[in-house]
């Protein structure tokens, strides 16, 4: 992304950053995202508006006798209709004016009125008092300034990757709030690198921005393929960050007709319930306990047992198997003390899935990868047919790979992958499964191992143990042991209640002797 030839200038997308941040002020990033991310959208909606206007009023060829204000001549070429109070030239030439931010908010609904795919989705944010009119007035300037020359699939492309640039810093600002609608870049591209959707339907049914669906797109660009290909399903339970999600994929052309939001979310309220996806790719909730649990025991989705109530780990997992096809493979993060929990039967759920011969790798993770938890974490990736001719058959083993001791720090409290470090791990899985890949066993890295070993492990599946390096820590699952510590303590309030009672019967009865 860099825009000149100075080894010594900094990236555009960083300068941009520095500058948009100087303008924040005393606005929590939390609101500011919103602010700054809708001007991104809406200078690309008007950029690729600009594009097709200029063509349908030169009325050359095949735009020859066509009205540059038909709405119709743009929904015909997948182009978003901005009306005129919306246009950014309009905008850009009032930014210095103390009105600014009702204009914008304004130009916000003129465009949801004239293109339905995108009404609710638009921030009307501009006008509020923590916004003042000269700094909304230096956003506009800014932002106006991104896209350099006029083709669509360029500005699409530069704004696009500025949009993600902005989301990744916005994340990190908010810390664990950002975390929740944002995961971290490296991680995408080792899930969407493993699992290798070149073709097919895409879900995502906790999609947060959208994150995991760019980067599918860009997978398939990237290896020549064709976008086309691909058709995304995806469900959000947050409307800000659907809202989001939305913008995310209109700036890269991708359909979003089939990325829902509802308040009550996937488990409660399922978008899709009929869908069989090729591909589920998720970062859900860590240890959610606030997933309504108890209002779905016996449901349809737990084929291998009802998830606990105070933990949705293993709902997601289910969930994530149910919309598979019979082909189908998942790919996405966990808790790690998913792999060795015990508690409330996940143990027999990850039995049966172990002997279901549904788990196809697993992936232990370095820590300080994600902004809003210390939570160690690991990737699963789950295949309904490990035996289909695509793949060799490897029906009896699971693939277990320790990253612990990979990545780099990028900050004091964020680490992430290195392209290198995901060409390994990725290319690792690959050699694995393809019937002509080289693979070997690395000790302290990767180990292929069979049913029969993860049997004799007593169906725990931290890599550390399968791949020869110390997994003390490994094991430690919080939930578990504070499970054990609060039932400890229950017991010892419980014999001391009881201890109470005893001594004030004898106190009574000594009353009464007395």
């Amino acid at each position: 992304m860099t825009r000149n030839n100075n080894n010594k200038e900094e990236p555009l997308e960083k300068q941009l950053w520095k500058a948009a941040d100087k303008l924040r002020k005393n606005i929590d990033a939390a609101e500011y995202k919103h602010i700054v991310l809708g001007l991104i959208f809406l200078k690309y909606i008007s950029d690729a508006f600009k594009e097709l206007h200029d063509k349908l009023k030169s009325g050359q060829g095949a735009y020859a006798g066509a009205d540059p204000e038909d709405r119709d001549e743009y929904k015909a070429e997948n182009v978003f209709f901005v009306p005129p109070s919306a246009r950014w030239t309009y905008l850009q030439s009032r930014a210095k004016l103390p009105e600014i931010g009702k204009d914008v908010d304004l130009g916000m609904d003129a465009i949801e009125r004239d293109n339905p795919s995108l009404k609710n989705v638009l921030p009307k944010v501009y006008a509020r008092q923590n916004l003042d009119p000269t700094s909304l007035g230096g956003l506009i300037d800014l932002v106006g300034n991104i896209a350099l020359g006029d083709a669509k699939s360029r500005s699409a492309d530069i704004l696009g990757h500025v949009f993600e640039y902005f989301l990744g810093e916005f994340a990190m600002a908010e810390g664990k709030k950002g975390g929740q609608f944002y995961t971290p870049g490296s991680v995408v591209q080792l899930l969407v690198g493993m699992l290798e959707p070149y073709k097919g339907r895409v879900f995502d049914p906790c999609c947060g921005s959208g994150g995991m669906f760019v980067q599918s797109e860009k997978f398939v660009e990237q290896h020549q393929g064709k976008v086309s290909d691909i058709s995304i399903y995806g469900q959000e339970s947050n409307q800000t960050t659907w809202r989001l999600a939305k913008m995310n994929l209109a700036i890269r052309g991708i359909d979003s007709s089939q990325v829902k939001w509802n308040n009550e979310g996937s488990f409660l309220n399922d978008a899709h319930k009929d869908l069989k996806a090729d591909y589920v790719i998720a970062n859900p909730p860590f240890n959610d306990s606030d997933w309504s649990g108890g209002l779905l025991r016996g449901d349809g989705r737990w084929t291998y047992g009802d998830p606990p109530a105070g933990n949705a780990n293993y709902a997601w997992i289910q969930h994530f198997l149910f919309h598979l096809s019979p082909s189908g493979q998942a790919g996405f993060v966990l808790a790690k003390g998913a792999l060795t929990s015990k508690t409330s039967g996940e143990g027999e759920i990850r039995k049966k899935l172990v002997e279901a011969r549904l788990v196809d790798c697993i992936v232990n993770l370095p820590a300080k990868l994600f902004l809003n938890t210390q939570i160690p974490a690991s990737l699963w990736f789950l295949s309904r047919n490990k035996a289909n001719g695509k793949f060799r058959n490897r029906v009896d083993e699971i693939l277990f790979i320790d990253t612990r001791n990979m990545g780099h720090l990028i900050n004091r409290r964020t680490r992430e992958f290195s392209d290198e470090d995901i060409l390994k791990i990725a290319e690792t899985y690959h050699n694995w499964r393809n019937p002509d890949g080289n693979y070997e066993d690395v000790k302290g890295f990767c180990n292929s191992a069979s049913i029969e070993r993860v049997k004799e492990l007593d169906y725990v599946l931290t890599p550390g143990r399968y791949v020869g390096l110390p997994d003390d820590e490994d094991d430690f699952d919080f939930a578990e042991r504070f499970g054990k510590l609060k039932a400890e303590l229950d017991e010892q309030m419980k014999e001391e209640s009881r201890l109470n009672e005893l001594i004030q019967q004898n106190l009574e009865k000594i009353e009464v002797k007395g």
